[in-house]
């Protein structure tokens, strides 16, 4: 490759910029003599320009530091702390901190620009700016929240915000946790939301009754106590769901408030409070308000109207706050139904989950004892038409069996004392198996599930029991073990295909296969599945564990 060869250029004579960028200036022509021409001066005053600018520069950066930024505080002992601010630290680079850009962020950031969700969870911290906004999006419940001056009006039906924000429409709700089922939802009762802007606190509109919107206080509860409302109508009466419907969305919505609540119940019963006292006081410090027959105004700060819920019979940790599950809730029922003396004195106690199932009896009898099986039975449907001979394989499978015949006038504690003191638990589908919310993880609960039952057995039960930790078994209803079966005959469609039915909706699938059928189970295949549960519990009760530890040692 030839080399490439360049005319040598000209100096230049030396500029102010040039002398910026360079770190020394080029040395002077020889054929000029120094000083000659001025340019010696010049050179020393284009290196004396940018001092003075840097000079000029650092002086007005420390003057503009505000004396804020160096914080004198005085301790009671009278020593002095001198505290940098970080804006100080940002000066350095001239460029804002991080973190005071992310604080400027959090303070710009309106009511209006955070999810109803973030208020129904208490994850937007407090304020004093109205809030009204309603969260639709779950298709099995709607959940408004309030903020400002709530004041109930029961003759109208109606909760009113003074202080909403403007544009505030009203909203109305039906505070139940089925909204996917219009049927029951067209009997809750319907709350309305008035807003009244703040522009207006004395405001002339009306209400839905035609009357002037400002209502004066009759009860006013203390700042910072907010309100849930919601209702016990629908399907309360059926104890599935009282607790799926009713108690876990309540515990999902108001056990963050920890007791400072107050409780706003339509459809208001009192054999409810009665049956469920124990769990709510647990849950709230203050008197159930009953919306319909209190006829006097209630004033709150904070209200929430409905409630959240997650499922089945579950508390799911990831969707809770502070990432409570279901053993929370289960830890409440238990120290609201134990019979214990130190539970009462420890209402005020926060809950503490149940430990491993223990067996039924001391373990230095162990090698006698029977675990204890409690078995539900049903009177109307889905009855279990060969108990006796059901309890007699219980026994010989190594169960100590008791039978329980609820009525709806057996008191839960009882059936608490029953279930948490039990190894292993048999029932047929239905609202009675929901009672294995009291036994303890590491117990067996074992479904008998008829024809036709397969989808919700399991989602209404089975993957709420595994969730809690106990060990689920299903004995499944073959179909000449159906009472369907002499009703339709063996190979008809109901009985060999029950999709048909199910694929006509819910209704027609509960007239069939939940109203109209029993079941008698063959014992020679059951045994199979009781000798299952017998040999989860030799390994995992405590007992068990306790007397493997003594053998090791």
């Amino acid at each position: 490759m030839m080399q490439q060869h360049h005319k040598p250029s000209k100096p230049s004579a030396p500029t102010c910029c040039s002398s910026w960028i360079r770190r020394s200036p080029p040395p002077s022509p020889p054929h000029k003599k120094p000083g000659g021409g001025g340019g010696g001066k010049g050179r020393y005053a284009c290196r004396l320009v940018p001092l003075l600018v840097l000079t000029v520069y650092s002086v007005f950066t420390v003057l503009r530091i505000p004396s804020s930024s160096l914080v004198v505080t005085t301790a009671d002992s009278g020593s002095e702390r001198v505290e940098r601010r970080e804006d100080v630290e940002a000066l350095k680079t001239h460029l804002p901190s991080n973190q005071n850009g992310l604080e400027a962020r959090e303070e710009t950031r309106s009511a209006a620009s955070l999810p109803c969700s973030a208020f129904i969870n208490g994850e937007a911290g407090h304020g004093d700016e109205g809030v009204l906004c309603c969260d639709r999006s779950h298709y099995r419940s709607d959940v408004c929240y309030l903020r400002g001056d709530v004041r109930t009006d029961p003759s109208t039906s109606s909760v009113l915000l003074y202080g909403a924000p403007r544009g505030s429409s009203p909203e109305k709700v039906r505070p139940y946790t089925r909204k996917f089922e219009d049927s029951i939802m067209s009997t809750i009762d319907e709350v309305t939301i008035v807003p009244v802007p703040a522009a207006a606190p004395n405001a002339t509109s009306v209400g839905p009754d035609g009357n002037n919107l400002r209502r004066r206080c009759d009860v006013r509860h203390p700042p910072g106590v907010p309100a849930v409302v919601f209702s016990t109508g629908g399907y309360t009466g059926n104890v599935y769901h009282e607790f799926s419907d009713g108690l876990i969305p309540l515990f999902i919505t108001a056990q963050r408030f920890a007791g400072e609540v107050v409780f706003v119940v339509l459809e208001y019963h009192y054999w409810w409070l009665g049956r469920y006292g124990a769990v709510l006081e647990r849950l709230t410090n203050y008197k159930v308000v009953d919306f319909r027959y209190d006829r006097r105004v209630h004033c709150f700060s904070e209200m929430i109207v409905g409630l959240r819920i997650h499922g089945e019979l579950v508390v799911d940790p990831k969707l809770m706050p502070d990432g409570k599950g279901i053993k929370d809730f289960q830890a409440l029922l238990h120290q609201g139904y134990s019979r214990t003396p130190s539970s009462s004195s420890a209402a005020s106690q926060a809950p503490v989950p149940l430990p491993l199932a223990p067996p039924s009896r001391p373990c230095p009898r162990a090698a006698a004892a029977k675990p204890k099986l409690v078995i539900f039975i049903r009177k109307k449907n889905r009855v279990l038409l060969n108990l006796p001979h059901v309890v007699t394989a219980c026994r010989r499978a190594g169960f100590a069996p008791h039978v329980m015949n609820l009525r709806r006038q057996t008191p839960l504690p009882a059936i608490h004392a029953a279930l948490a003191s039990a190894d292993a638990m048999v029932a047929v589908h239905g609202a009675a198996v929901t009672h294995f919310l009291f036994m303890r993880p590491g117990s067996v609960l074992l479904q008998i599930v008829p024809v036709g039952l397969d989808w919700a057995a399991d989602a209404f039960y089975g993957k709420p029991a595994q969730q809690l930790g106990l060990e689920y078994l299903e004995y499944k209803v073959a179909p000449e073990e159906s009472s369907l079966a002499a009703e339709y005959g063996l190979n008809s469609t109901v009985v060999r295909d029950p999709s048909v039915i199910s694929s006509r909706g819910w209704w027609e699938m509960k007239k069939v296969y939940m109203d109209r059928q029993n079941v008698t189970v063959n014992i020679k295949r059951f045994a199979e599945v009781l000798r299952a549960a017998r040999a989860h519990l030799k390994n995992t009760t405590a007992c068990a564990r306790g007397g493997a530890s003594a053998a090791l040692r």
